[in-house]
């Protein structure tokens, strides 16, 4: 545990791919289910907005330190899968096919030889960075202006464990510009993460003391700092760690290199895809491997082509999502356009589907969900209009719109 993560939120295209993996049962007994989000209002009422209406349709809050530790022992069972850990490459030279690497632990360097060169390394990855020197291609890392810090909730008892809020839920206490969100633990702790500007009348920056940071929590989170005694603490010894999305024009090089994950698509966390949509591109690597007999210089472009568009339309959507979570969970307005969705879902299953549902749940596109969800919100939009309850909905008009501007989609299959 680094005092940085925030903990994983695991949905069907990560369940989908760890079942591929033949772990989904031992991950299973990691798994914390969250059914929605439990919504921390300012003037201290809660609400609790489901993610879906199936008992199916919930997320997992799991443990990255675990799922990382259970993912790594698989692969070492996976033979001839070495791990070493400490290591930093410091170059890659594609014409002789060498890799150099140091050793932090003793700063020695040595070379390894690769005939495909798989870079799953992080958002600052050194791999990406040559392959773009030699593909010439272009690459734009963006930080948001808000940073983050890790808090924790513990539980009732640190002997008997227990939750001192419903663990079944994401809770968030939306402040507008910012807020503060805590997934549970298996121990019966939550973590917790305050999400903020940097800078500004409310920001970071003007947290510089115990007094400042105690007078902030009690102004605008109360009932969250009573649920954490050691809140000076963790708030001055944790990092504060920064959000940034990742856009790669090109993602391998001949039939030499690939960059995956964070490396190729790195994007900030509100919409719980990181992690997913990593796992998702080895689903789909795998796919094409199955597809093209094994032919990487098949393969690899046709991944190219595939995932980025659909690895830029889940870094938008995550933005965005930054402030439908701070901002918008709390307009009435927004909850009547919810309801709403589902609503529209169980007159037209085949056609309208709630974006975060496509997301979450399903395993379409990326760039499909984002498609088909600016149409919804604009059909959406126009049927709350001037009135405050579904009862008021004209369901002529939304049958008429869905029918003209959303094609019958198949959510059985990804691609």
């Amino acid at each position: 545990d680094s005092g940085r993560s925030i903990n994983l939120a695991l949905s069907s295209r990560g369940i989908n791919a760890l079942e591929q993996a033949g772990l989904l049962e031992e991950v299973r007994e990691l798994l914390i289910p969250m059914r929605g989000r439990a919504l921390h209002l300012s003037g201290g009422n809660e609400e609790f907005s489901s993610y879906g209406q199936r008992d199916e349709e919930l997320i997992y809050s799991v443990s990255r330190r675990d799922l990382n530790c259970l993912m790594m022992s698989a692969a070492e069972e996976a033979k001839p899968v070495e791990i070493r850990f400490n290591q930093s490459v410091e170059k890659v030279d594609f014409e002789t096919g060498e890799l150099t690497v140091v050793n932090l632990q003793d700063n020695s360097s040595y070379r390894r030889s690769f005939d495909l060169l798989i870079g799953a390394d992080g958002a600052g990855s050194p791999t990406r960075e040559a392959l773009l020197a030699v593909n010439g291609g272009e690459c734009s890392v963006d930080f948001l202006d808000h940073d983050y810090k890790e808090l924790e909730i513990p539980p009732l008892s640190s002997k008997s464990g227990g939750y001192q809020v419903e663990p079944e839920a994401l809770h968030i206490w939306p402040r507008g510009g910012y807020m503060l969100i805590a997934l549970p633990n298996q121990d019966g702790s939550f973590t917790v993460t305050l999400f903020m500007p940097k800078q500004g009348e409310i920001s970071f920056e003007k947290l510089e003391n115990p007094d400042q940071l105690n007078a902030f929590f009690e102004a605008e989170f109360p009932s969250a700092k009573r649920l954490i005694p050691d809140l000076e603490t963790d708030f001055f010894a944790n990092a504060q760690g920064r959000l940034g999305t990742v856009r790669c024009s090109k993602w391998h090089h001949e039939n030499k290199a690939l960059i995956l994950g964070d490396a190729s698509h790195a994007i900030v966390p509100f919409h719980g895809q990181g992690m997913n949509s990593g796992f998702e591109d080895c689903s789909e690597l795998i796919r094409l491997l199955e597809k093209h007999n094994d032919d990487w210089s098949e393969v690899l472009p046709e991944f190219d082509r595939i995932r980025r568009p659909n690895a830029n339309a889940i870094a938008d959507m995550a933005l965005e999502n930054y402030v439908t979570m701070r901002e918008s969970v709390a307009d009435p307005k927004f909850q009547l356009k919810k309801e709403l969705g589902f609503e529209m879902e169980q007159r037209f299953p085949s056609r309208f589907v709630p974006r975060h549902s496509m997301v979450m749940f399903h395993l379409l596109p990326y760039a499909v969900a984002m498609e088909r969800g600016v149409i919804q919100q604009a059909i959406l939009s126009e049927l709350v209009e001037g009135i405050s309850e579904i009862a008021e909905v004209d369901f002529a008009k939304a049958r008429q719109r869905v029918t003209e501007q959303l094609p019958e989609v198949d959510l059985t299959r990804p691609y």
